[in-house]
C-alpha cells in the first residue's frame, strides 16, 4: 500500500512557482509535525519545511524562508508546499514526511513516498 503520495513537481523557469502536494495515507499519520524534505543530484537530502499538523507552528529552512511556504488540509490529509521566486539551487526531488525536530537538525520519519521532481531552469 502506497503511504504517501507526492505531485505538482515539473519545470519551471527561475524565479517561477510551484505548488507541491503530498496525500498521507491514515494508517501512518502522527498527527504531529508533518515536513518537506528535498535530494538534490550528488547531495544529501535535506529539510526544507514543516507545520505542526494540529496546531499552527510551521517551520522553514533558511534557505527557503521567504519564499515557501507550507501548508495543510487535515481533513483530507494533504500536505502543500507553495514555493515562489525559484532558483536553480532549489532543483531536487521533493519528498514529504513525518518530521521531528533534533538538536542538531530535522529528521525525517521512516515513510517515504516515492518523491516528485522539481527542475528550475536558468
Amino acid at each position: 500500500q502506497v503511504q504517501r503520495v507526492e505531485s505538482g513537481g515539473g519545470l519551471v523557469q527561475a524565479g517561477g512557482s510551484l505548488k507541491l502536494s503530498c496525500v498521507i495515507s491514515t494508517s501512518i499519520i502522527t498527527g504531529n509535525i508533518e515536513g518537506w524534505f528535498r535530494q538534490a543530484p550528488g547531495k544529501e537530502r535535506e529539510f526544507v519545511a514543516a507545520v505542526t499538523w494540529s496546531g499552527s507552528g510551521s517551520y522553514y529552512s533558511d534557505s527557503v524562508k521567504g519564499r515557501f511556504s507550507i501548508s495543510k488540509d487535515i481533513d483530507n490529509n494533504t500536505l502543500y508546499l507553495q514555493m515562489t521566486s525559484l532558483k536553480t539551487e532549489d532543483t531536487a526531488v521533493y519528498y514529504c514526511n513525518s518530521a521531528h525536530r533534533t538538536v542538531t537538525g530535522w529528521i525525517a520519519g521512516d515513510y517515504w513516498g516515492q518523491g516528485t521532481q522539481v527542475t528550475v531552469s536558468s
